[in-house]
């Protein structure tokens, strides 16, 4: 069941890293009008899908509503943090832009990773799961984001201002490492809220997915910090006609919706997997680092897969092997110690 739990997880981290190649398919939009297209379907109407299923036979959704009014404070925390996490999600895409998919979902995921598991149980008091196997866990998963970092460095020191243009446009490895860690450190904020919104379900909620009300809570927070920063992007650069022609809706519409898709199956699949993961409470707590883990991975095999890493040397490629490889191991390595 633990193993089952894991795989559920990665299946949502692939999908989360796939969920970019689907925008690489919109045509004619500026990057405020598709973010802010995808997000409605990655942060409302899917995870409000995802909270219906949280609603145990013989209730109806509009109960789920006088839970959240029942736990005022719970909730606004919940939704307060989703701001916060908002900032992270706007960070996140320029940590891309100078950095590439590989090297910025590396940086900025594993930052998360780390403080998304440490400072939520701080936050909520529950600091009791900070075991001594969970951070080692932790530990082990920033010395793989390092050593990846270190693969990155080595590329942008061997490769000629060319190469790097070729893999990523606007490269720029100092600003993209600054950038990263802010998207990162507003990007646990998503953990933090979760942790707040945990008890907001039916007492007989199936556990698979007792989390889907909280991440509908948070992702809402995230949008309403996405949505006002692109419909201002929108009037400051007059781009609100993307919006006006028809014949562009029709093409990028489904991308969007499909990018939304493969975004939320992430927490999607945090939730499945958690309900499998009950009879290990050390693997319970390390669950929201296994998921940002296996995205860093993930997300570098298309970095590797789009030739992002094109023209670097074989040393620098069996660095970020060796990261990889250190990630993959601390998914399951709290639960051997």
């Amino acid at each position: 069941m633990l193993i089952l739990g894991i795989l559920i997880i990665a299946i949502g981290a692939f999908c989360q890293s796939s969920s970019y190649v689907p925008i690489n398919k919109i045509k004619a939009w500026h990057w405020e009008s598709y973010w802010f297209t995808q997000g409605i379907f990655a942060w409302l109407v899917f995870p409000l899908i995802g909270a219906l299923l949280a609603v145990p036979e013989g209730h109806s959704f509009s109960e789920l509503w006088s839970i959240f009014a029942a736990n005022p404070r719970e909730t606004l925390l919940t939704i307060f943090f989703g701001v916060l996490w908002g900032v992270g999600g706007l960070t996140f895409g320029l940590s891309m832009r100078y950095l590439g998919v590989a090297l910025g979902q590396s940086i900025a995921l594993g930052t998360c990773a780390a403080l998304g598991t440490l400072l939520t149980p701080v936050f909520t008091g529950n600091t009791g799961t900070l075991t001594l196997p969970v951070i080692v866990g932790v530990v082990v998963t920033l010395l793989g984001i390092a050593v990846i970092g270190i693969a990155g460095g080595m590329k942008s020191a061997a490769l000629p201002e060319e190469e790097k243009r070729k893999a990523v446009k606007d490269f720029n490895f100092t600003k993209g490492i600054v950038v990263a860690l802010l998207a990162g450190f507003m990007s646990a904020c998503f953990s933090i809220g979760l942790g707040y919104g945990e008890h907001l379900t039916f007492a007989d909620t199936k556990p698979l997915y007792a989390s889907l009300p909280a991440t509908m809570l948070v992702t809402f927070g995230g949008f309403i910090t996405n949505a006002a920063y692109c419909l201002f992007q929108n009037k400051r650069n007059g781009t609100f006609s993307d919006y006006a022609d028809s014949a562009l809706w029709l093409r990028n519409l489904p991308f969007c919706a499909l990018a939304g898709l493969l975004w939320y199956s992430q927490f999607f699949g945090l939730s499945l997997g958690k309900g499998f993961l009950t009879d290990s409470p050390v693997l319970l707590a390390f669950s929201w680092c296994i998921l940002m883990a296996l995205n860093v991975t993930f997300s570098n095999l298309w970095g590797i897969i789009l030739k992002e890493w094109r023209g670097c040397d074989s040393k620098t490629i069996a660095v970020l092997v060796v990261g990889l490889i250190i990630l993959i191991v601390s998914s399951f390595l709290p639960q051997l110690l």
